[in-house]
């Protein structure tokens, strides 16, 4: 227990020097709320909910997946090719432990980026939001991002820490625009919002435009969210395996 509660702290410490998890993670969500609520305006609607609202918790999902895609999977990457997890395997450290630590740790880090932008949202832009509501979209978008964690972990298996960084960040930029995290799939043509609906970013970000607007959550949505952690969970520990053997 003490030891993955060790490596649990030497991953938020490498995780908050490091440059990467606060421009895609905090400083770039941040700058694309304030310019893109303030071009469209405050007294817009999407759906029956406040534009300022809607976008909060559009680059708040941008801000976790961010660290997700971008931060977790190079961190692995580079843990991966220097020979780390070989490293782990002849420690008293269990495997579990290892990837229970990353979990429990990356965790912790979206819910900084969580209340981050929160309190960004209600202090600054003045989001005004029930209490229930808060607390609703900030425990769907923190337990949300298990699949995005596991595709981090999948994207860390690149053969090379460089394509891992290409590859994070295409996948990263493209699902975020497809998945309507940038702007509303309403606005997009009829083909693009026929794609958005089996994109994972997108379904996630359904999640917490519902819960402020007063839908509630739809199980197509989780089911498809879970569906997709499961896949990347399965093909990551195919590759990972594979790489072991060679």
């Amino acid at each position: 227990m003490r030891a993955m509660i060790a490596q649990c702290k030497a991953e938020l410490l490498r995780t908050f020097r490091n440059k990467r998890f606060f421009m895609f993670s905090l400083i770039m969500p941040a700058i694309f709320y304030f310019i893109f609520s303030s071009t469209v305006g405050d007294n817009t609607e999407v759906g029956g909910v406040s534009w300022k609202a809607y976008y909060l918790m559009s680059m708040t999902v941008f801000g976790v997946v961010g660290a997700c895609v971008n931060t977790l999977s190079i961190k692995f990457a580079q843990e991966r090719t220097q020979g780390w997890l070989r490293m782990i395997e002849i420690t008293p450290l269990p495997s579990s432990a290892y990837v229970l630590s990353k979990i429990v740790s990356h965790s912790i880090i979206n819910l900084v980026t969580i209340i981050f932008m929160f309190l960004l949202g209600g202090l600054v832009k003045g989001v005004e939001l029930t209490l229930l509501q808060w607390v609703g979209c900030g425990l769907w978008i923190w337990l949300g991002s298990l699949p995005f964690m596991a595709l981090g972990l999948l994207i860390g298996t690149c053969k090379t820490v460089e394509v891992t960084q290409v590859v994070a960040q295409i996948i990263f930029m493209g699902s975020s625009v497809l998945g309507g995290l940038w702007f509303p799939t309403q606005a997009m043509p009829k083909i693009m919002q026929t794609i958005a609906q089996y994109v994972p970013t997108f379904r996630y970000g359904q999640g917490a435009w519902n819960i402020i607007s007063g839908v509630g959550l739809t199980w197509s949505g989780v089911l498809i969210l879970i569906g997709y952690g499961v896949v990347f969970v399965v093909l990551s520990s195919y590759i990972l395996q594979k790489q072991k053997a060679a």
